[in-house]
Parts: C-alpha cells; structure tokens; sequence
C-alpha cells in the first residue's frame, strides 16, 4: 500500500494548533496560571535555542509535552469540546487549502493518509476527521481515573520520533506500506526524519533550513516558489 503522511502546523495550517489551544483557554477566561507558568517555564529555554545554546529538540519536546498541562481535570468527554473549538472556530481560517487538496488527491486515489503532529491525540483525530484522515499519530496524554492528569505520555511526537511513532503505529495494525512509493509533506528541518522516510519527500512552505536540504538533496519544493 501506498501511504501519504502529513505534518499538520505549517503545512496543512499557516498556523500551529497550540495557539489554537490556548487561544480557547484565553477567550473562555480560564487557565490564566496555567498560562503564565506555562510561559514562565519555557520562555527561558526559548531564549537558549534561539542563541544557539541548545538545541530546537531541547526545546520543542517539553513545549509540545506541556501542553497537557491546560487538560489536567478533564475528562475526555469535557475536552472534546475544546477540541472542537480549535478545529471549528480557529483553524478554519488557518487551513492550506493547496497541500488540503494534495491530501484530498491521496484519498481519492486510496493512499493510507496519516497526520503525524506533536498535537495532543484526541485534537488531532478531531483534524483527522475534518480532512478525512483515515490515520493519526501524535502525543497522548496520561489519564488518571478518568482524567487528564496534565503529563503527556512518552515519547512525544516530535523531531525523530515522529518516523519512530508512524511506523510502529503500521506495525501494531499490521499495515504493510511500501516507503519507497511513499510520500511525506512537511515543513521544518525537525520533520526531516519524517521526510528521509519515504521515497518521495514533499517540502511544503518550507524554512529556511529545510528549503537548502531540499534544494541539496534535490527533493520537490511545494509550491515551486516557496
């Protein structure tokens, strides 16, 4: 089988579905520590990585990772509605429309579709089944007696581990891909690993560092003049 796997921030949004999240948490006036220690806690490491003193990974993990921080308390059934108001009220004016048509092609054509994102899971299946995505991969986060205990479960979806998580996601359901007829689209030098994955790498809205690997390796930039 054909697959097609789809980072989501960037490259099916213009935007990052974390902001969605907490812009939810902002206009219905809860969480407001949650927020600032939120910021407190990584701002300091935003710092680090952007003077190169530490890696992006070292950053973008616990960030992605914290996130389940806004959920502690919840019960699964009392955050699908914060899901779907990221997925109805903000992201609706954050879609591609461009790569949505790209992942619409390889439905039609019978491509295994899998979103693969540091999203929270239950957010990203709310995603999936707003662009009829048959599969998803991204963080979980830990539920104590019915609720969200505000940790994420290891590994996060990020940077190497999202090849690692997609493929063992196949493996687990017993779904065999051929990777060399395969296709990524993705962003950020982060999805590289995503990107080494397949046969045929897509590079879309690239950045910077990303664009040169591409244009190195010779992989297709999308658009042409991104």
């Amino acid at each position: 089988m054909r697959a097609a796997f789809f980072d989501v921030d960037g490259t099916l949004t213009d935007s990052n579905v974390w902001q969605g999240l907490m812009m939810y948490f902002k206009v219905n006036g809860l969480r407001r520590w949650t927020h600032r220690a939120y910021w407190a806690y990584h701002m300091p490491y935003y710092l680090l990585m952007k003077a190169r003193l530490i890696s992006q990974g070292s950053f973008r993990k616990p960030w992605a990772a914290h996130l389940a921080w806004y959920l502690r308390g919840y019960t699964p059934q009392e955050a699908e509605v914060i899901w779907n108001w990221v997925v109805k009220e903000y992201l609706s004016h954050h879609w591609r429309l461009d790569t949505r048509h790209l992942l619409d092609n390889h439905r039609k054509a019978g491509d295994l579709v899998m979103l693969v994102s540091a999203g929270p899971q239950p957010l990203l299946e709310c995603i999936a089944r707003e662009v009829s995505a048959g599969h998803v991969v991204a963080t979980e986060f830990e539920l104590r007696d019915g609720r969200y205990t505000g940790r994420s479960l290891e590994p996060v979806c990020i940077d190497e581990n999202k090849a690692s998580l997609a493929k063992a996601y196949l493996k687990r359901r017993a779904i065999e891909v051929d990777f060399q007829t395969s296709y990524t689209y993705a962003d950020a030098i982060s999805d590289l690993h995503l990107l080494e994955m397949v046969g045929n790498p897509v590079v879309v809205y690239p950045d910077d560092e990303l664009k040169g690997e591409a244009l190195e390796r010779g992989w297709q930039i999308y658009p042409a003049d991104s």
